[in-house]
């Protein structure tokens, strides 16, 4: 209860505000004085009426304009005249201009009230309009803070991440945008929304530290919401992972597609997007962090020749890394590790090729299709599994029978 208690300078207001004698009183004088106008009197108001409507849509067409202005200015030059920087221009200040008509309505039925002889500045009813305007104001200025903040940290994070000479570090300017901006978002709005409260007449002091008691126990007892942000906290500042790797956590993968304050989200191959608290991601496989690797487990028979088979693997990696296709996306030649298990059926040849962060499986089909044709041309086998089929009434082959009595 203490914490909903009023001010004292506030508490008359309230009084007033709901005191419906009074509301009542006010426009019974209200309407009286307007049956004691003169023809020339009202034609006069009217017009004042007519001005005040027209100057406060011809106030509301500037606002945008500024916004549209500003937003222009923030604007990194080389996106200035893109067609994502146009919508995006486009759409900034839409929450602020939703407050502003507000705000700016209530303004003008005031001073229309006013003009009609309406007592608009110590009657009940400019009491009402006054503390709503108040709030109003409080809000407009802080959704506009929000928009400006907003578009500002993404045009700072857009710049960095495009004087950055590692793609990696604007990979991770272009994750902390979104954090920052959720940051400020929620301190712009605890700010507001205390003093809105107060312009409704309550003291903010007590409510100040109830919240703090309150989120005390929050934290208590919402430990996993406070270990998801912490946890995607350090993994951002490690550089853990960024917005655009392709990463598996437990058996799922898919590109990072957005990381908020407290959760990871991943689209895989088919379009699926995958959501994780940070606190389920205990485990995360980074596949295209610096760089990547194509990994080739082959197969040969056991009667094809191994050495000619290595060079082989030699050639058409160099090949490729001389190919316009591929050579930005190969990072050094092919390391062969050799024979690296005899399989039932041939011999397995193990090799990689080091490439570019996320071109690993490019790199890795073309190699295939090419070395597929160069052990065709080589006369090197791939093995397959064999099946014979032996009708029951059949004789059994010679040799398959001798095996059988031995």
């Amino acid at each position: 209860m203490a914490n909903l208690a009023m001010s004292e300078s506030a508490a008359p207001v309230f009084r007033e505000v709901v005191s419906l004698d009074a509301l009542t009183e006010e426009f019974r004088h209200f309407a009286a004085n307007i049956q004691n106008l003169s023809p020339e009197e009202l034609a006069i108001r009217a017009a004042w009426s007519v001005g005040i409507i027209v100057g406060a849509v011809a106030i509301l067409w500037l606002l945008r304009y500024c916004l549209r202005l500003i937003a222009r200015w923030l604007s990194p030059k080389r996106d200035k005249h893109s067609d994502e920087a146009k919508v995006a221009r486009r759409s900034v200040g839409d929450m602020t201009m939703v407050a502003a008509r507000f705000v700016i309505g209530m303004f003008a039925l005031g001073a229309v009230f006013f003009t009609w002889g309406f007592d608009v500045r110590t009657g009940a009813l400019g009491n009402v309009l006054l503390v709503i305007w108040r709030a109003g104001i409080i809000i407009l200025v802080a959704l506009a803070a929000v928009e400006l903040c907003g578009f500002a940290i993404n045009r700072m994070v857009s710049s960095g991440a495009k004087r950055s000479s590692s793609a990696r570090r604007a990979a991770q300017l272009r994750t902390l945008a979104p954090l920052i901006q959720g940051i400020a978002t929620s301190i712009v709005a605890l700010v507001a929304l205390m003093m809105t409260l107060s312009q409704f007449g309550l003291d903010v002091g007590p409510l100040i530290a109830g919240a703090g008691i309150f989120g005390l126990a929050f934290g208590f007892g919402a430990q996993t919401l406070v270990k998801d942000f912490l946890t995607g906290i350090f993994l951002i500042l490690e550089d853990t992972v960024s917005v655009g790797d392709i990463v598996g956590i437990g058996d799922f993968g898919g590109v990072v597609e957005e990381m908020s304050l407290r959760t990871i989200k991943l689209r895989d191959y088919d379009g699926t997007l995958r959501v994780f608290p940070y606190s389920e991601a205990q485990v995360i496989h980074n596949r295209t962090k610096l760089f990547s690797y194509a990994v080739f487990e082959l197969e040969i028979s056991y009667s094809s020749d191994i050495d000619k088979a290595f060079a082989l693997l030699e050639s058409t990696s160099q090949a490729m890394m001389a190919d316009e296709a591929f050579k930005d996306f190969i990072l050094s030649p092919i390391d062969i590790a050799g024979v690296d298990r005899l399989d039932s059926s041939g011999v397995i040849l193990k090799a990689r090729i080091k490439t570019a962060p996320g071109k690993q499986w490019s790199v890795q089909r073309a190699f295939l299709q090419r070395i597929k044709s160069a052990f065709d041309g080589a006369g090197i086998d791939i093995p397959f599994p064999h099946l014979k089929l032996v009708s029951p009434d059949a004789p059994i082959p010679f040799g398959d029978r001798h095996a059988e009595s031995s």
